[in-house]
C-alpha cells in the first residue's frame, strides 16, 4: 500500500486504536447477515470492522466484485485492500472527510448520541478491473467502549456510478432516531466547526417539494420532457426549475447536484 493510503490508516491508528486492550469480537445474529445481504447486493458490499483493532470482522461476499478475489474467508480481507481501491486523488479527500468524521463523533457528539446517526460520503475507486466508480460510503457506529469510543462499525460501499460520475467533498451525518441531523457538511478544512455549518447550506432545506421531486427524476436519468410527463407539468417548467435548483444549491450542474443530494441520503440508490 502507498504512502498516501497509509496516512489514511495511520490516522485511523491514532485516533481510534487502542493497543492496551483486546476487543471481542462483535456477535451478530443469522437474521442480522441474512438483512445485511439485503441491503448490499451485487453493486455494495459491506462489512464489520473494528476500529480499535483496525481489522474487518465480517466482509460480504460482493466485496468480490470489486477487490481481486474470487472467493473470501473471514479476515482474508484487510483494510489495506478496501484503501487501495480509491484513486490517488481521492485520499486528501477521504482523509479530511475522516477528519471531519472525527471531530464530529469524538469532540462534538455526546458519547450517548454516536449510535443514533449514520455517515455518508461519497468518493471514486478504480475496480480490480480497471473501471473506474463512484462509490457512496454509509456507516453506523454498532458498539462502544466504556469511555464511549466507537468500537465496532457496519459500512456499505455503494457503486452509484449509474446516478453520477461525480463525488462531492462533504460529508452528511443522519439522525436515524429522526433527532437533528448535519447535512453536507464541508471537508475542505479537516474540521467540523457546528458554528460554521447552518441550515442554509442544506440542501434538503433550500428545496421545495417539487424541487427535490425533480432532482430524484433527474437522477433516474430523465429528461426535461420525461419528467414533464411524469408530473403532468410542461418541459419549459422543469427547465425553470431545473435552473432554480442549480442556483439554490449552488451546484454547477446536474452531476454534482445529484452527487450531493446522494451524499446527503437524500436520495437512496437503487440496487
Amino acid at each position: 500500500m502507498s504512502a498516501d493510503f497509509n496516512s489514511i490508516a495511520n490516522y485511523w491508528k491514532e485516533t481510534y486504536s487502542q493497543e492496551c486492550k483486546k476487543t471481542k469480537k462483535y456477535e451478530h445474529s443469522a437474521q442480522f447477515k441474512r438483512m445485511a445481504d439485503l441491503m448490499a447486493p451485487g453493486k455494495s458490499y459491506y462489512y464489520i470492522a473494528n476500529f480499535q483493532s483496525l481489522e474487518i470482522e465480517m466482509i460480504s461476499d460482493s466485496v468480490c466484485n470489486f477487490i481481486e478475489k474470487n472467493n473470501i474467508k473471514d479476515k482474508d480481507v484487510d483494510f489495506q485492500e478496501i484503501l487501495a481501491l480509491a484513486l490517488p486523488e481521492e485520499v486528501e479527500k477521504i482523509q479530511r472527510k475522516e477528519q471531519v468524521i472525527r471531530d464530529f463523533f469524538v469532540d462534538y457528539l455526546p458519547t450517548n448520541k454516536v449510535q443514533d446517526y449514520k455517515v455518508l460520503y461519497t468518493y471514486a475507486i478504480k475496480d480490480s478491473s480497471g473501471k473506474r466508480r463512484i462509490m457512496l460510503h454509509q456507516a453506523t457506529t454498532l458498539s462502544q467502549d466504556k469511555e464511549g469510543r466507537f468500537v465496532h462499525v457496519f459500512s456499505i460501499h455503494t457503486d452509484i456510478s449509474h446516478l453520477t460520475s461525480q463525488s462531492v467533498e462533504e460529508v452528511s451525518f443522519l439522525n436515524i432516531r429522526g433527532g437533528k441531523s448535519y447535512l453536507n457538511v464541508p471537508s475542505k478544512n479537516g474540521r467540523f466547526e457546528p458554528e460554521n455549518h447552518s441550515y442554509e447550506a442544506n440542501i434538503k432545506d433550500q428545496l421545495s417539494k417539487r424541487e427535490l421531486e425533480i432532482t430524484k427524476l433527474i437522477a433516474e436519468g430523465l429528461n426535461a420532457e420525461e419528467i414533464g410527463e411524469r408530473l403532468f407539468i410542461s418541459s419549459h417548467t422543469v427547465r425553470t426549475h431545473r435552473k432554480n435548483i442549480l442556483k439554490k444549491t449552488d451546484s454547477k450542474n446536474t452531476i454534482q447536484l445529484v452527487a450531493r443530494t446522494i451524499a446527503a441520503g437524500l436520495i437512496q440508490p437503487d440496487l
